[in-house]
């Protein structure tokens, strides 16, 4: 919706999980808050599209509601697995295969989600100004105001829009610090499965599979929610995408995971990784949250958490101040002391050989992907942000 007001304390720029969590929270704070986004709603996203349950806690979500009219697939398993070699004609039979790992919860430890209706259900729950289809086109600031397209006027921006951000380009701009946040490229198509389709697909609603690369920049993954079929692949730094995305698509037809290539062209996204870094995330008027950050999880790529994570810290710090400037400040110190990052630097140090080893003898070891793989990288069932804010001690 367009509306005609364009004056207000904060700005936010992108209207995903962060910027509409973050504009939420403020107005339940009392804060006055609108939201650009340069794309109308409904919308894509390229994810794999599940959320935890404390997740699900923080947003106060109710599921019974939300699962009315969209899709919402309780997961209580996972297969896990390698990508080191073809499946042999034997294995294809069962759907299981000695390189996968099965692993199974008593209780729902996430939720599938599409994400066009999870995004849009909280950007329109939101409850504030919402401008869709604005590109930024020009940033000034004046005597501690914000204008934006010589517009839209306010006195703290907050960038919410993505790796390709504009506003987090501004800030970075304006500040020399070199850029050692891994980039993780990704592709994913999302289809309905319907008639032939849906009888012949082996991949289970409910249970995600999670297939890493041997040299372990990357995974793939197959996951139906539902009747919807998601497929997709992330890996780091990688230029060519589309032949391990063919690799992989190829490798599902071959083990008759699935009978056909994806109904749907695949799209891309990029994203950094939550490292050890010293990019700015607040600064003269402005703070970032989300993608925006270069928060995304290191091992999983994982970034509803963190989107949603970064969103109610920042609204905490500008609630209950008169000082934005400052708050954002403080944002920006809270933020790298509560999610200082799990750097995985020693990666690169380690031969390729050693690395094909190791995910063949760790991601096959069903104690390791349970506990190390599973409940600390995916599902990070280990006390985050979330559960501090929660308890008031953030």
């Amino acid at each position: 919706m367009i509306t005609r007001s364009t004056t207000s304390d904060v700005l936010i720029v992108g209207g995903g999980p962060a910027g509409s969590t973050c504009a939420w929270k403020l107005r339940e704070r009392g804060v006055d808050a609108q939201i650009l986004d340069r794309a109308t709603f409904p919308r894509d996203k390229v994810c794999a599209g599940w959320i935890t349950p404390e997740v699900v806690e923080s947003l106060q979500l109710d599921l019974n509601g939300y699962h009315q009219r969209r899709v919402l697939q309780p997961i209580r398993s996972f297969r896990v697995g390698v990508l080191n070699r073809r499946p042999q004609r034997e294995q294809r039979r069962s759907h299981e295969s000695p390189d996968v790992v099965r692993v199974d919860y008593d209780e729902p430890v996430s939720y599938g989600i599409r994400r066009c209706e999870f995004d849009e259900y909280l950007l329109r729950r939101c409850e504030v100004p919402v401008h869709e289809g604005v590109r930024i086109r020009s940033l000034e600031r004046h005597d501690g105001t914000w204008l934006v397209n010589d517009e839209f006027r306010a006195r703290l921006l907050i960038g919410a829009g993505g790796h390709f951000c504009p506003i987090a380009r501004h800030l970075r701009a304006k500040i020399d610090v070199a850029d050692s946040q891994p980039v993780v490229m990704a592709q994913e198509a999302e289809f309905e499965l319907s008639g032939c389709a849906a009888r012949e697909c082996r991949i289970e609603p409910g249970i995600p599979e999670l297939f890493f690369y041997p040299d372990l920049k990357g995974y793939a993954w197959c996951f139906r929610k539902e009747n919807w079929l998601n497929i997709g692949l992330g890996r780091e730094g990688e230029q060519h995408l589309s032949h391990w995305r063919d690799d992989f698509v190829n490798w599902l037809i071959e083990s008759e995971r699935i009978a056909q290539p994806p109904a749907v062209p695949f799209k891309g996204h990029a994203y950094r990784l939550n490292m050890k870094t010293s990019l700015p995330v607040a600064g003269d008027g402005i703070l970032l949250i989300g993608d925006s950050a270069g928060l995304a999880g290191s091992r999983s790529g994982e970034g509803i958490r963190p989107a949603i994570e970064s969103a109610l810290l920042a609204a905490t710090s500008i609630a209950g101040t008169d000082d934005f400037e400052e708050a954002a400040n403080c944002y920006g110190r809270k933020l790298r002391q509560q999610l200082p990052g799990d750097s995985a630097g020693w990666l690169p140090l380690i031969p390729l050989v050693v690395r094909a080893w190791l995910a063949r003898t760790m991601l096959t070891n069903q104690r390791f992907v349970r506990r190390v793989v599973l409940d600390d990288w995916f599902l990070n069932r280990t006390k985050t942000l979330i559960s501090a804010l929660r308890s008031g001690t953030s």
